[in-house]
């Protein structure tokens, strides 16, 4: 049996923790047989390192080995890159194709994020688990396989479980015999040595001198809770390395290659809700749309109502309490609307007036068009210009007092100011 050091040195594994040491060692002890193997530990420990290790020293190290990423490959079309699929089978299967499991007959597969798996896909891998068979997608004919499984996974299994994502009989066939890898932060005395190693490596890489850490960088390399394991250690070397001029990387200069605690990933929101709460979300949905329609319907009446009579004082006055409802109450814009109502009445028309081409008034809430006669159009103007010449010339040009005389807002007597350039 080859020994933990001789295979730590072939797979460039680093660290000299205890646990990692007898994870190590149960990969060794398994290699030979061939029992399922579930890999577990956070993401970011180097779990595919244990695979490769049960591959390389079983009497299946001949054959293929194939890593699969269950995460990566679409609910689609997962069950035919697993096994395959006839032609015909679906849009796009143009040709017969042979899965992982039928590539790697006689050989090793991984099943990296296991736990990502849907459950129908569950349920054929566990037909292969007991006795080897699989059905390609589109066909009925019943298939040999001869594969040693090795799953791994970063979620906790029986909350998986629990919540019915996983199947319990299929975790128990793939977890014959778990391994776990410990997190970076409980290898306390190997963080330094692996950060050593990258920078090492990544001088070579990179073909300039190997960055080095000053004591009080070291306790804080040491200190830091490290959420990415392996993986964030290897990208922070990385990072200094590259970016860093000088050589001897101070506590200072680390601290800004290290996430501040609470900030160091996304927030993970839960995808949990219950039913109570989907159900007062839809209530209030469904009240806001009712409420938007009745508005809009409202809005409807009254402005057909106002084309039919075109007369906005008494519309005003027979629908105040539908006005308020849509505009609000007493609000400064709610009074300027009923204010242009009175500047936009449409007087009568006369039965013997020529009638020229409609002539459209435009304001900033409310377009109507009516045949007016030209002469009482000027007429109006006129009249209109003059009434607010006299009140300001009575008022000694003070808007508020004129705008009260005239019974229209300040606002609205402005705006008339500049339109006739008074």
């Amino acid at each position: 049996m080859e020994s933990i050091q001789a295979t730590k040195q072939r797979f460039g594994i680093i660290g000299n923790d205890p646990t990692l040491n007898r994870a190590i060692e149960k990969a060794i002890q398994v290699a030979p047989t061939d029992i399922s193997v579930l890999v577990t530990g956070e993401s970011g420990v180097g779990k595919e390192s244990i695979p490769k290790i049960i591959h390389s020293l079983s009497h299946r190290k001949h054959g293929k080995y194939i890593a699969v990423n269950c995460g990566a490959i679409p609910e689609g079309t997962i069950d035919s890159e697993l096994f395959g699929h006839e032609k015909g089978a679906f849009t796009g299967a143009t040709a017969t194709r042979n899965g992982y499991f039928e590539v790697a007959d006689g050989g090793t597969i991984f099943l990296d994020e296991v736990g990502e798996l849907p459950l129908t896909t569950q349920v054929r891998l566990l037909r292969v688990l007991e006795n080897g068979e699989f059905i390609k997608v589109g066909s009925s004919k019943v298939q040999k396989t001869n594969v040693r499984i090795v799953a791994a996974t970063n979620v906790n299994m029986f909350d998986a479980i629990k919540k019915e994502k996983f199947r319990e009989d299929l975790y128990y066939r793939l977890s014959t015999v778990e391994i776990n890898l410990p997190p970076l932060r409980n290898r306390k005395e190997d963080i330094h040595l692996l950060f050593r190693k990258f920078a090492s490596d990544f001088a070579l890489k990179y073909k300039m001198p190997t960055i080095k850490l000053s004591d009080e960088a070291i306790a804080i390399l040491l200190k830091f809770r490290w959420s990415g394991n392996i993986r964030q250690l290897r990208n922070v070397a990385e990072q200094i390395s590259v970016l860093e001029q000088k050589r001897e990387i101070s506590a200072d200069t680390l601290r800004h290659y290290l996430p501040t605690e609470g900030t160091q990933l996304p927030a993970v929101i839960s995808s949990t809700k219950s039913e109570s709460d989907f159900s007062s979300e839809r209530e209030i949905l469904y009240k806001v749309l009712f409420d938007m329609k009745s508005d809009l319907n409202d809005l409807k009446k009254l402005t057909m109502e106002l084309m039919k009579t075109g007369n906005a004082s008494e519309v005003q006055k027979k629908n105040e309490g539908l006005i308020d409802k849509i505009y609000g109450q007493d609000d400064e814009d709610t009074q300027e609307a009923y204010e242009d109502l009175e500047v936009l009445s449409i007087p009568e028309k006369s039965n013997n007036a020529h009638i020229e081409e409609p002539i459209e008034e435009v304001t900033d809430k409310y377009h109507f068009a009516e045949e007016i006669e030209e002469e009482e159009t000027l007429s109006l103007h006129d009249k209109e210009l003059e009434l607010i010449k006299k009140s300001l010339e009575r008022h000694s040009g003070k808007r508020k007092l004129a705008a009260a005389e005239l019974g229209i807002s300040e606002r609205t007597l402005y705006r008339k100011i500049k339109q006739y350039d008074l």
